[in-house]
Order: C-alpha cells, then sequence, then structure tokens
C-alpha cells in the first residue's frame, strides 16, 4: 500500500531532509512539503493524507495548536527539537515523535509503526450492520477481529471501551474482547448518540452509567475517571439528552 504524505516544517533544512528521507522508502508517497501551518490547512480541505510528518515550533501557530484545528486527522508524527511537547503531543493521539536531530534509522522506525497501524486499519475494518426487529427499530452490532477469528458485538450490550496503545478492550454484559485497533479508530465507529469518550482511554455506553460524580462515572462495581480534557464535552452530551434537569 502507497502511504500518502505531508511534511510540515518552516525550516529548509529540516523539510529538505524529511522529504529525502520519504524518497527513500518505497511505500510513502510526498503529496506537498509545507512551509508553515495555514498552507497545509488548506491543502489538507482539499487533499486526503494518510500521514502528517509535523514540525511543533512554527511561526503564525504552533503544530500543536493545528492538531487542536483538524477537525479530520491523519496520523501524526510529531517532530521538534524539544522533548518537552512530547506528553502533550501523545495527548493529541500522535503516531510517534521524532527528536531532531532525526536519524534515517529513527524515521524508519516511526514510519513503519505508521504503515503497520494503517494496513491494520483496512484488513480490520470494524463492519456495522442493522437488523430491523419487529417494533421497526434498528438495533446495530459490530464485528471485531479478536486474535485470527471475528467476534460479533451487539452495541446494545456494550457497557464500555478501554484503550491501551494499539489495542482496545471492549468490556460488555457477558465477555471482554481483546482486537488489535486504536481506541480514537473505535470511536469514530460508534454512534455518537449512544456513547462518550470521558477519557482519554475508555468510552462508556450512556445507557450504562449507574451514577455520575464530579470526576468518575459508575458502570457496575467499576468506577471510570472523567478527564479534564473530556469534562465539558460529556456535561453537553448530558445536557442535550435532559438528563440534568
Amino acid at each position: 500500500m502507497k502511504i500518502n504524505c505531508l511534511v510540515v516544517e518552516d525550516e529548509p533544512l529540516a523539510r529538505n531532509l524529511m522529504t529525502a528521507y520519504i524518497e527513500k522508502v518505497p511505500y510513502l508517497n510526498l503529496l506537498q512539503a509545507c512551509s508553515n501551518p495555514l498552507d497545509a490547512i488548506d491543502f489538507l480541505r482539499e487533499n486526503p493524507v494518510d500521514l502528517l510528518f509535523l514540525d511543533v515550533q512554527m511561526p503564525e501557530i504552533t503544530g500543536i495548536t493545528l492538531l487542536k484545528i483538524l477537525q479530520k486527522k491523519p496520523l501524526v508524527i510529531l517532530t521538534t527539537a524539544y522533548s518537552e511537547y512530547a506528553l502533550e503531543g501523545y495527548e493529541h493521539d500522535v503516531m510517534d515523535y521524532l527528536l531532531k536531530p532525526i536519524t534515517f534509522e529513527r524515521f524508519l522506525k516511526a514510519v513503519e509503526k505508521a504503515h503497520a497501524r494503517l494496513s491494520n486499519a483496512s484488513s480490520n475494518t470494524i463492519i456495522q450492520e442493522k437488523v430491523v426487529n419487529p417494533s421497526d427499530s434498528v438495533q446495530p452490532f459490530i464485528f471485531v477481529k479478536d486474535g485470527t477469528k471475528l467476534v460479533k458485538i451487539k452495541l446494545n450490550d456494550i457497557l464500555y471501551v478501554e484503550g491501551l496503545k494499539d489495542y482496545v478492550t471492549i468490556h460488555t454484559r457477558t465477555q471482554k474482547v481483546v482486537t488489535l485497533q486504536r481506541l480514537k479508530t473505535l470511536e469514530e465507529e460508534l454512534p455518537e448518540n449512544k456513547f462518550i469518550r470521558i477519557h482519554n482511554s475508555f468510552i462508556v455506553a450512556f445507557e450504562a452509567i449507574e451514577a455520575i460524580e464530579k470526576e468518575k462515572v459508575q458502570i457496575g462495581s467499576v468506577f471510570i475517571p472523567i478527564s479534564d480534557t473530556y469534562r465539558k464535552s460529556f456535561k453537553d452530551f448530558i445536557d442535550a439528552s435532559n438528563l440534568s434537569k
């Protein structure tokens, strides 16, 4: 598979280096190398990109700010000379973090991770189907890959989903299923009116919540934290559902 890439880097030498590295890797296809994030925003509006190489420190806006602006993000590999941005980058689900000066060996390691992620995403695509019951209501379910088999999971049976790096554990009323994919990927497949992300590592089924406290929700005997990042969106979800009145 070909991975379409975009480089956003304001320093000409660093931009040329990333371009040269990309050209060495057969499965990478460089679409554009932008010198500022504003040009990158325009480019991303019109062009599908699989992998974004993004510098952090740039004029006008930083790479982290660009990540916050983008509604639909490709896989992202951050590049910077400042290691203190690593944690903030990972909070935005970046693929990897390359510290300058970047060696080709380290670059290749990062793009191999991206290649594996994209390959798994294409082969382990979640299949959503709809079954109409006698009352004409829609009962969706998904299939996820668990080892060598596909497991059918009814969405109404899901209590919560826990993410850990490249894996997610789906906790249902009767079982736990571990599958190789990112939490963000699964989040995009779940219906927004039934599931809400409340933490970098947790998505919960709203109907499964038994109690809500200031910093956590209770599902059965499990208490799941509500992080500051998702606190407002969770409150808005409650308000929209008229459950806070």
